[in-house]
């Protein structure tokens, strides 16, 4: 039977699975933040940009399905093992940050995929430099602030999973006790970030997947529904039995399909 956490328990207690030795790990100086990366594999180029509190570790159930690829994971600015200065948060600071460090590992494309924060990530950068990017990925995510729900405190997934990004905060992170105004940082952002318009979908010109899971405790499915109707030529997949947390909770269901977008916008090595 395939691994299955679909109420975070494992997670909250260890984590995701670890991630795998990387070929070549290190870090990228770029706008006053010191950017973490790790490499694995080769082939195409495909950047894994995780969720918003988290760190690049939480792709640990990704990385082995990626035969074929470089896989390429980043610890956004401020989190896990990359740093970051007074400067606010924005989905375009995040997003130079990942052309910095393509810059650096001279992938001058790359197919992104993107869940929660990294998903808007990854399409503002499609936005601004469609030229190295592939495709998207994008999963979980909204692209103005009418595709968000209202949280609800008191669903105890969202309590395990904020439990886990603190511990491993503390235990990645320059700055260990800074939890808290970290991750004030990046909630601010995320009440008025991303703010795109129909006009602003309109001109993205690569291939985007809009993913949306089932129970997903953030994202709107109507929303989704609209990204995916609004993107030219973009397609919406549901995965069924899951929330916002799919990549951990059911991986073998979300790399399927995050293997059947990779074929379709940059099929691996032989």
């Amino acid at each position: 039977m395939d691994f299955q956490d679909d109420d975070l328990a494992v997670f909250a207690a260890e984590g995701a699975k670890a991630l795998p030795a990387p070929d070549a790990a290190g870090h990228v100086s770029h706008d006053g933040a010191r950017i973490w990366w790790a490499s694995f594999g080769e082939g195409p180029a495909v950047i894994l940009l995780h969720g918003g509190m988290g760190h690049a570790g939480n792709w640990g159930w990704q990385i082995e399905a990626l035969a074929g690829y470089r896989a390429v994971v980043i610890d956004s600015r401020g989190h896990g093992r990359s740093s970051r200065d007074d400067t606010a948060y924005s989905y375009q600071l995040m997003a130079s940050d990942v052309t910095a460090v393509m810059d650096a590992l001279e992938i001058s494309r790359a197919a992104l995929v993107g869940w929660s924060d990294g998903a808007c990530t990854a399409l503002v950068l499609a936005d601004q430099t469609p030229d190295r990017v592939a495709g998207v990925f994008f999963f979980a995510c909204n692209m103005d602030p009418s595709g968000t729900t209202e949280i609800d405190g008191s669903n105890p997934l969202l309590g395990r999973c904020i439990g886990r990004h603190r511990a491993d905060y503390a235990a990645l992170s320059a700055t260990p006790d800074g939890f808290q105004p970290f991750a004030e940082a990046v909630q601010k952002m995320q009440a008025s970030q991303p703010n795109y318009g129909p006009g602003d979908l309109a001109r993205i010109k690569v291939p985007v997947t809009v993913v949306q899971a089932e129970r997903d405790e953030f994202i709107r499915p109507e929303h989704a529904a609209y990204l995916a109707a609004t993107i030219p030529d973009a397609e919406l997949v549901e995965l069924a039995g899951v929330s916002h947390f799919a990549p951990v909770q059911r991986p073998a269901l979300f790399n399927a399909a995050m293997m059947r977008f990779l074929a379709r916008v940059s099929p691996p090595s032989a």
